[in-house]
C-alpha cells in the first residue's frame, strides 16, 4: 500500500503528456499568459477603434506622414498667401502689411546678388581700370543700399504705428529688410501687390 511505485508504472504518465504537447491547442485550453484587466483590454479596444497607435513605431510613422502633410500645406501656402497654413513667422496681418509694404516698392537691396556677380566678375579681370571701377561700384552698391533702408525702415516704423497701434510688431521691420534682399521673383510668400499698388 504505501511502497514506491516501479518504473513501469510511471512510464505511461510520461507518454501521455509527451503526445498531448505536440497536439494542436484546443480553443478552450488555457492559453498561457494571464487575462488583462478589463480596464486594460477596453483601453486597447478603444484605441484601436478611435485610431491611436498602438505601439511607438506606428505612432512616429504617424507623426512623419502629419508632418510631411503639414510642410506640403505651408509650401502650398507659401506660393498661394493663404494666411491659415503660412509658417508662424509670416502670420498675422501686421507681416503680411509688411510684406505688401516692401512688394510695392521699388528696392535696390533686391538687386544687391546680381551686382555682386557683376563686380565679381569685373573684379577678376586683370585690368587695372576695371578692378577700380569695380571697386567703386561695390562701394556704391553698398552705399546705395544702406540709405535705402534706413529709409524704408522709418517710413515703415511710421506706417505700422498709424495702422496697428495695438498689435505685437517685434521684427516686423527687420522682417521687410530681409525681404528686400530677395529678388521680387524669388521672395515667398509671393508678392500679392503689384509695383506702385499702395497696400
Amino acid at each position: 500500500m504505501f511502497r514506491s511505485r516501479s518504473k513501469e508504472e510511471k512510464a505511461p504518465t510520461a507518454k501521455v503528456t509527451a503526445d498531448l504537447s505536440k497536439q494542436p491547442r484546443d480553443p478552450e485550453a488555457p492559453k498561457g499568459r494571464p487575462t488583462p484587466k478589463r480596464s486594460d483590454a477596453q483601453g486597447q479596444r478603444r484605441r484601436a477603434s478611435s485610431g491611436a497607435p498602438l505601439d511607438r513605431k506606428e505612432a512616429a510613422k504617424r507623426q512623419r506622414e502629419a508632418r510631411r502633410a503639414d510642410l506640403a500645406k505651408q509650401r502650398e501656402a507659401l506660393a498661394s498667401g493663404d494666411e491659415r497654413y503660412l509658417p508662424a513667422r509670416d502670420k498675422g496681418p501686421v507681416r503680411r502689411f509688411v510684406r505688401d509694404f516692401v512688394d510695392s516698392r521699388f528696392c535696390i537691396a533686391e538687386f544687391f546678388l546680381p551686382l555682386a556677380v557683376v563686380i565679381l566678375v569685373l573684379s577678376m579681370i586683370r585690368v587695372a581700370q576695371l578692378q577700380n571701377v569695380a571697386l567703386l561700384l561695390w562701394l556704391g552698391v553698398i552705399v546705395l543700399i544702406v540709405v535705402d533702408s534706413i529709409g524704408l525702415a522709418i517710413r515703415l516704423k511710421k506706417q505700422l504705428r498709424e495702422r496697428f497701434p495695438n498689435e505685437p510688431k517685434r521684427g516686423a521691420v527687420a522682417y521687410g529688410l530681409m525681404r528686400t534682399l530677395q529678388m521680387r521673383r524669388l521672395r515667398l510668400p509671393k508678392p500679392q501687390v503689384k509695383r506702385g499698388e499702395r497696400p
